[in-house]
Order: C-alpha cells, then sequence, then structure tokens
C-alpha cells in the first residue's frame, strides 16, 4: 500500500502561482518588445512608448529580483496601471488611424460600417490590449506580494517603552 502524499504547506500554491505569474511576464515582455522592434513600431513618441514601459518593467523585475523591497512593488503596481493605460491609448490611437484611413478611402462610410471597417483595417485595433494583458499579469503578480506587506514595528525601536 502506497502512503498518502503529504499536502504541501499553505505557502508552497501562492509562490508557485507568483513565479509563474513572473515568469509569464517576463516572456510576455520579451516576446512583445522583440515583436515591436521587428515591425518598427518607432516611427514617433505613442509607438516608442511600449517599447520604454516594456524596458522599464523588465530593469525593474531584476531589481525587484534582486532586492525585493516594499518600494519595488509599489513602482512595479504603478508602471502596470501606466501598462494599462497605454494599452487603452493604444487601441484609441490603432482605431482611430484605421478610420482615417477608411474615410480616405471611402468618405461615404459613417456609424456601424465604418466602426467595422476601422475595427478589420490595416493596423491591428486591439493589438495594443496585450499591454493591458501584461498590466494585468503584472498586477496579479504584486497581488499581496510578500515583500510589499507590513512588518509589524518593535516597540523598543521608536522609543516607546509601554
Amino acid at each position: 500500500m502506497v502512503a498518502p502524499e503529504t499536502p504541501p504547506s499553505d505557502g508552497y500554491v501562492p509562490r508557485l502561482v507568483r513565479r509563474a505569474l513572473v515568469v509569464i511576464l517576463v516572456l510576455g515582455l520579451v516576446g512583445t518588445a522583440i515583436e515591436l522592434l521587428l515591425l518598427k513600431h518607432t516611427e514617433d513618441y505613442w509607438q516608442i512608448l511600449p517599447l520604454v514601459l516594456m524596458g522599464l518593467a523588465l530593469v525593474l523585475l531584476v531589481v525587484h529580483a534582486a532586492a525585493p523591497s516594499a518600494a519595488t512593488v509599489r513602482v512595479l503596481q504603478v508602471l502596470m496601471g501606466l501598462f494599462l493605460l497605454s494599452g487603452a491609448v493604444g487601441i484609441l490611437l490603432h482605431y482611430r488611424g484605421n478610420a482615417e484611413w477608411e474615410l480616405e478611402r471611402m468618405a461615404s462610410l459613417s456609424g456601424l460600417d465604418l466602426f467595422k471597417h476601422a475595427v478589420m483595417g490595416a493596423t491591428p485595433t486591439l493589438a495594443p490590449g496585450t499591454m493591458v494583458q501584461l498590466g494585468l499579469v503584472g498586477l496579479l503578480y504584486t497581488y499581496r506580494h510578500p515583500a510589499a506587506r507590513r512588518r509589524p514595528t518593535d516597540p523598543s525601536s521608536t522609543g516607546n517603552t509601554t
């Protein structure tokens, strides 16, 4: 008869999930940055911004891996919030660019027809949603991160003896 396996400690699964999330985040950042560079997504500020955010995130993740702290977790959370904003702005910019192009081709387009053509246009309208997805993965990684937990203060370190 085989002895039943002992279940892992309470912290095992959250640590495993957190590690998986950071691996997914890093792979997504590197893969998306490479794709944007190959597509020459570098014509103006708005096209360079996602690459800058991805570079900052990778650097911050290295710093955080070397010395996890509440500060690195908070900065990563702010940066992931910027990813969400960048993705939303990118979707809007892609849509507007496609809509303008479609109107140049067919000035009579409007309403639902214009929307359909713009969404299915040459520039992938929902591609910037990848930034939203990466931002959400990053926020999940930082959710209740152990390095961000407040540690109880030692009364003796504040000078209080009560």
